[in-house]
């Protein structure tokens, strides 16, 4: 219940922060143009095949303009839709309708961009047992929305953000000396601070992996492997066993995602899921 309201709080700062943009003083074409007191209906026309998401934030927008929107859904987020379909159609107030077109259609154009990446990369290992992972590569502010389209889309949300997940990255180890004493530096830093989270260590060879495993015991979660060719991928996978659960990440394309999963890691995770989508093409068209 608390998470359900910790979204909630944010889609309403969304909106309110989208509309502020985009509308600011009015939308004073709408003002000009149409009676304040019109109804109009319209309808989510799809150009373009693609995962669709973005409707319950759809419902959510027209809400927040019109407590009295009617919205009928015909096809449920994450639904494989085609060209010419009609995903909902809205009956609202005619300059309610107007002002949150863009907001509407923005969101739900890239959240669909997304959400089809994110089941393209799912579907290429479906029959495997491996989890596709997204990253931190996000757009900033609407990080929450591009995960929600991942996980719509089927794959998964890695760490929401710095704060929820360790990650010893080459940048830490490097700064800090080395990986036995980043390992110890964060057992010592989570018994000082009386606590315990996911941690994933990265390596970038197999002497780094040895270390790793080493040292890790009881505190590191997951061994990523940063860059390794498939054949030395494979070894590590051997070397960790069951004693770790194996990552495999950098760069990792559609066209190379299953070879990786067949090398046996546990976890894919892929920045191009939400950085190298593409938005679909999708309009709002008030019925006449």
């Amino acid at each position: 219940m608390v998470e359900e309201q910790v979204e909630l709080e944010k889609i309403k700062e969304f909106i309110v922060k989208g509309l502020e943009e985009d509308v600011k003083q009015g939308d004073h074409t709408s003002l000009a143009c149409i009676p304040s007191d019109n109804i109009d209906r319209a309808k989510l026309l799809i150009k373009e095949d693609c995962v669709i998401a973005g409707i319950e934030l759809a419902k959510h927008i027209f809400k927040h303009v019109d407590p009295n929107a009617k919205i009928d859904v015909l096809m449920d987020d994450g639904t494989e839709v085609k060209y010419g379909d009609i995903v909902f159609t809205v009956s609202c107030n005619s300059q309610a309708l107007l002002q949150t077109e863009r907001l509407v259609l923005n969101s739900m154009q890239r959240m669909s961009g997304i959400a089809t990446l994110s089941r393209q990369f799912k579907n290429e290992v479906a029959d495997l047992p491996v989890t596709i992972l997204d990253t931190r590569k996000t757009t900033p502010l609407i990080r929450f929305l591009e995960k929600w389209a991942v996980r719509i889309g089927g794959s998964s949300n890695y760490r929401d953000g710095l704060y929820d997940w360790i990650m010893i990255k080459d940048n830490h180890i490097d700064a800090c000396g080395s990986i036995p004493k980043a390992i110890q530096k964060v057992r010592d830093y989570f018994e000082a601070n009386n606590m315990k989270l996911g941690m994933t260590v990265e390596v970038r060879n197999l002497n780094e992996l040895k270390q790793t495993m080493e040292h890790g015991k009881g505190v590191v979660t997951r061994i990523m492997l940063d860059n390794f060719d498939l054949d030395v991928m494979k070894q590590a996978v051997e070397i960790v066993g069951d004693d770790y659960e194996v990552e495999a990440s950098g760069g990792i394309t559609m066209e190379t995602v299953r070879n990786v999963a067949l090398t046996g890691v546990d976890f894919i995770s892929s920045g191009a899921i939400t950085h190298s989508s593409k938005s679909k093409d999708m309009s709002l068209k008030i019925i006449k």
